[in-house]
């Protein structure tokens, strides 16, 4: 822990107090720059070589706006708001934000710790869900349903009349039959890809499925949607979409301030309903992050200021 400047808003840009944050995994994975290393290069160049250009990590928020620049008109003064940080930044009582990022108001039946769950888990399972293209009746797998992105693209393909299978660790299938998955499977008894049943789509949230038993997998139209890409498979992508009708999509969310709207109009109706593990104290940081290490965590871990 350390004290900073508290920050102040520049002409287009808010500033907000922070009341909910998240522990997300890639947060993790950035703390520990735990990636392939074939990424490394580039993300030490956009991250810092020797220490990080953006020390402070977050990448979603919910909070209340404390004061404005001049020329700032989508918000006021006391607004409950919430966004995605753009990666960076939410690990602090205070943040300053331009008003043209994806940040809208937060519902008012919504709590702050549901809303700031939302942002990148939501921005990603809607992204993936539309890149599926389901139409109601269709089946879709999505392997690590339990994580943040998981949870949310279980239950916006479920608005979407999807079939739902969702693979994860026991402890956590009660939670996704509770957030109406279809079938649950344990991956540690049992392998999806041999159960003979066909897929419309998989989504692969953890990125450890298997790229040719995935495919045998997909109906002869149907899209393998990798969500945690590795060179490999992005490569072995390419070459199925030039030599195959099936389709292998791995393109990330953009942070769309229509789709933020979407997903907070989602939650306000009860469509979306996020799903909380823990809390813990922003002073408690480090044993957030090591209990979300353990990859045990169901659904969201949530950091309280």
């Amino acid at each position: 822990m350390e004290d900073v400047e508290k920050p102040i808003p520049a002409d287009d840009e808010v500033l907000i107090k922070l009341h909910a944050a998240t522990v997300f995994t890639g947060d993790c994975e950035m703390r520990g720059f735990k990636f392939p290393i074939s990424f490394w290069l580039p993300l030490r160049l956009f991250i810092g070589i020797l220490r990080p250009k953006r020390p402070i990590l977050g990448q979603e928020f919910s909070g209340v706006v404390e004061a404005i620049g001049k020329d700032v008109t989508r918000f006021a003064v006391g607004d409950a708001v919430f966004a995605a940080s753009g990666g960076w930044g939410a690990y602090a009582q205070y943040i300053c934000l331009s008003e043209d990022k994806p940040m809208v108001h937060k519902p008012e039946n919504i709590t702050h710790e549901a809303a700031a769950t939302v942002p990148t888990g939501g921005l990603n399972a809607l992204h993936f869900v539309r890149k599926a293209d389901l139409k109601p009746g269709q089946k879709i797998l999505i392997n690590g349903a339990g994580s943040s992105i998981g949870t949310m693209a279980v239950q916006l393909a479920k608005a979407a009349g999807a079939e739902v299978w969702a693979v994860d660790c026991a402890i956590k299938l009660d939670m996704l039959r509770a957030i109406s998955a279809d079938h649950v499977i344990d991956y540690t008894r049992e392998d999806f890809t041999k159960n003979d049943v066909t897929f419309d789509a998989i989504l692969d949230v953890v990125g450890k499925s298997h790229f040719s038993r995935c495919l045998r997998a997909l109906t002869p139209d149907g899209r393998y949607l990798l969500a945690n890409p590795r060179i490999i498979p992005m490569l072995r992508g390419v070459w199925t979409n030039k030599t195959s009708t099936q389709k292998v999509m791995f393109a990330l969310a953009g942070e769309k301030l229509e789709d933020v709207q979407h997903l907070a109009d989602l939650l306000a109706d009860g469509t979306l309903k996020p799903v909380i593990d823990r809390h813990f104290a922003l002073e408690d940081m480090v044993a957030a992050h090591r209990y979300v290490e353990t990859g045990q965590k169901i659904g969201n871990v949530v950091i309280t200021f």
